[in-house]
């Protein structure tokens, strides 16, 4: 037990520290030391997380200020309801006891009022979940996203209003009372204040549009307030671009209609003057010399100021930096804004920094893929000068794998040895595939097929694809298997064998056969390959009404022939791509033994340009010729056929080209066509996108009526959606035939599974 002289010297000690909190330094020194903590109350929050949160300790000065700052910073977590502070003598010192409230659990969390969106889908949209801390702050916000999701889907008058019930002492169950309202579109969009830039370009830059029939698949013509945002941001970057630097948007005017069902949308603009640029200026440089530097950007003294190019400029320059080794290379732009004159002078001040090299190139994440699969995609290797551009493609040949649903390639600097640590980490997907189905067609009846696809076989990139189809006129067997690093060298071979039995109208086919080719890179975008192949072709059960070109065909003929091919590929990606072009030359010549003497040509070349808003636009054109030689005419198999999805959509196999006196489709021995494509995301998340066509096209055999003529080529447009599915791509087209002839139908609807063309 203390002594008097104890107990009356810590009773004066605790009253100068509460009540002199000003005492001079020397005079803290005498205060008591803080002997214990005691910490009671707490059941769901540890001891150790609330201590871990405090000022005071045991074994300092107690100090009032430090006890207040405790209680701040422990409200300030949001785990308790109140919290107090007793304090005792104890063994020559005090002792702070902490006595918490804590708040409730949350057992349950419902939704009530909802009728657009079921409860799944609404928890789907809040982080809140049952066991949580009742904490106000949280519960309101919550209370805010669930109204923003409802505004983000038209229904702008949405209210989520939080109920709490207490279940129990330390339980609570939340209901939020949700008044969704009527959905709300956006009727009109007005723009005011502008003079120098039209209304026009300003709502080219905005997200945000007006109502119109195809909202329903674009999901415009809902008011968002992020959007709107964003929206404000790109008009300011549009007058910036164009010299207004101190152009104002005002926040958006929102009205209703007055059966609150249209909204009408008003943004102020306030355009200040133009600025041009008087001086440009580089600081900073040597490893590129000043007229290089000039050379690369297009901010140039005496134009109009152009904030956007002057950004575009400067990562420009960076990459320049980069790609020469110089990874933290950085350009800060100076602007000198002179506003009587409107002149902004500009100096680039440019830090080099230091060269670095690449460290070590980690791989993480394939569970089933060899390192070496992915390390050989790579453009770099451990010890190179790092290099920004390599990096990109090291990326997109990785990605082009197609084995993955996830690739990162994360540079990471170790400052101090002047190294670039590459870690690549992966997130593997499905690549195998086992199909069975069936179906019902008016020219196969009924169908059974089945197909086993591997396209990377034992983690070892290997493709193999086993396929067989049946109907009442089909029955067809297909094996191949390709390696793209054949033996570990940069080359790929390929090996397959197929029977393929078709009963057409005039006549039976039967194919035999099998093939073996070979590839190789022959630069970083251009290809080579070419295959051998040999085949038996049967033509048997010829109709006597048959044409004499059919007739012509009868009984079994050899092909031995050599496909050399050349192809130059920069698209981004190639299974959906947003941007570059594959240009490619396929050859064919028979004749190297066996009954066929022929050759063919196809010139392919397939462009993607990006357009607003993640969509894109595509531009593919094909010119084939074949003929046969030494007194031998070209098979009747070996015929250009066009029409249908991969060729001229909303016409049927061979529509597109010559027929003979009996109206059969006998193919030509030219082909040209031409597709135009306007593609937009419906669905970013399930990869879901649409597409908007063009065709134009037409196979030829130079005979009257079929000669190689403009007026000759078939047009064709349409509609369809492609999902990048996780059994691969599919494709789901309605093409339109704008000039039917006669016995064609108007309209053909076609479905594909496998590569997008």
């Amino acid at each position: 037990m203390l002594s008097l002289t104890a107990c009356l010297f810590t009773a004066i000690a605790l009253i100068l520290t509460f009540l002199l909190p000003g005492m001079s330094a020397a005079a803290s020194d005498t205060a008591p030391l803080i002997t214990m903590i005691e910490i009671t109350g707490n059941r769901k929050i540890s001891t150790v997380t609330i201590l871990s949160k405090m000022n005071s300790r045991e074994g300092v000065p107690f100090s009032k200020n430090s006890v207040q700052k405790d209680i701040k910073e422990l409200y300030g977590i949001g785990y308790f309801d109140d919290i107090r502070v007793e304090i005792d003598s104890f063994e020559g010192g005090v002792k702070l006891v902490y006595i918490f409230k804590e708040k409730p659990s949350i057992i349950s969390i419902d939704f009530q009022g909802n009728e657009e969106f079921d409860a799944d889908e609404l928890r789907e949209k809040i982080t809140l979940t049952a066991g949580a801390i009742a904490n106000l702050a949280l519960i309101t916000d919550t209370s805010k996203s669930l109204a923003a999701f409802y505004q983000s889907e038209g229904y702008w008058l949405a209210k989520a209003v939080p109920v709490i019930k207490e279940s129990s002492e330390d339980a609570v169950a939340v209901t939020f009372q949700i008044e969704e309202g009527p959905a709300v579109s956006i009727d009109e969009i007005t723009i005011e204040g502008n003079n120098a830039i039209s209304t026009g370009d300003i709502e080219d830059v905005m997200k945000t549009r007006e109502w119109w029939w195809f909202s329903f698949l674009t999901g415009s013509g809902v008011y968002r307030e992020q959007q709107i945002g964003e929206d404000i941001l790109r008009i300011k970057d549009l007058y910036q671009s164009r010299g207004y630097l101190y152009v104002a948007v005002s926040e958006p005017q929102v009205t209703l209609s007055s059966d609150r069902k249209d909204l009408f949308l008003t943004l102020y603009i306030s355009e200040g003057d133009q600025f041009s640029i008087g001086t440009l200026k580089f600081e900073g440089n040597s490893v590129f010399s000043e007229d290089k530097l000039f050379e690369t950007v297009e901010t140039a003294a005496n134009k109009i100021f152009n904030r956007t190019a002057l950004k575009k400029d400067i990562d420009t320059i960076i990459d320049m930096y980069m790609n020469r080794g110089y990874a933290r290379a950085d350009v800060n732009p100076i602007v000198d804004v002179n506003n009587q004159t409107r002149i902004a002078d500009i100096t680039l001040s440019i830090n080099e920094g230091d060269i670095y090299r690449i460290g070590r190139i980690d791989v993480s994440g394939n569970i089933k893929t060899r390192d070496k699969v992915i390390r050989r995609e790579m453009r770099l290797d451990e010890g190179d000068i790092f290099n920004k551009s390599l990096i990109k493609r090291s990326y997109q040949r990785v990605n082009n794998l197609n084995f993955f649903e996830a690739v990162d390639v994360k540079p990471s600097p170790k400052i101090d040895d002047r190294l670039m640590d590459i870690d690549i980490n992966v997130k593997e997907k499905m690549t195998g595939m086992l199909s069975v189905g069936g179906g019902y067609s008016s020219v196969d009846k009924a169908m059974i097929m089945g197909e086993i696809t591997q396209t990377n076989l034992f983690g070892r990139g290997l493709y193999l694809k086993l396929k067989v189809d049946f109907s009442s006129r089909r029955a067809n067997y297909n094996i191949s298997l390709r390696d793209p690093w054949f033996m570990d060298k940069p080359i790929s071979a390929s090996i397959g064998a197929f029977n393929e039995e078709i009963d057409y109208t005039d006549y039976d086919k039967k194919a035999t056969g099998g093939y073996i080719g070979f590839g190789k890179e022959l630069s970083e975008y251009v290809k080579g390959n070419i295959r051998y192949k040999l085949e038996e072709v049967e033509i048997t059960e010829v109709a006597d009404s048959a044409s004499s070109l059919i007739q012509d065909q009868v009984g079994s003929k050899i092909t031995s022939s050599i496909s050399p091919s050349i192809s130059r590929d920069t698209r981004d990606n190639y299974i959906d791509p947003s941007t570059g072009s594959k240009n490619a030359l396929y050859l064919t010549f028979a004749g190297l033994g066996g009954d066929s003497y022929f050759y063919k040509g196809v010139v392919d070349s397939l462009w993607f340009f990006p357009v607003l808003w993640d969509t894109t636009f595509s531009v593919r054109g094909r010119f084939g010729y074949a003929s046969g030689y030494n007194s031998n005419e070209l098979p009747l198999y070996e015929r250009y056929y066009v029409g249908g999805i991969n060729t001229v959509r909303g016409l049927g196999f061979g529509e597109a080209g010559p027929k003979n006196e009996e109206a059969e489709k006998i193919g030509g021995t030219e082909e040209l066509i031409f597709n135009f494509e306007y593609i937009f995301p419906i669905a970013k998340e399930l990869k879901l996108k649409g597409v908007i066509f063009f065709d134009y096209g037409s196979a030829f055999d130079g005979k009257e009526n079929y000669d190689f003529s403009i007026d000759n080529m078939r047009k064709t447009a349409g509609a369809g959606l492609r999902w990048l599915s996780p059994f691969g791509p599919i494709r789901l087209e309605w093409g339109f035939n704008l000039e039917p002839e006669e016995e064609e139908s108007s309209d053909k609807l076609e479905f594909s599974m496998g590569g997008f063309f």
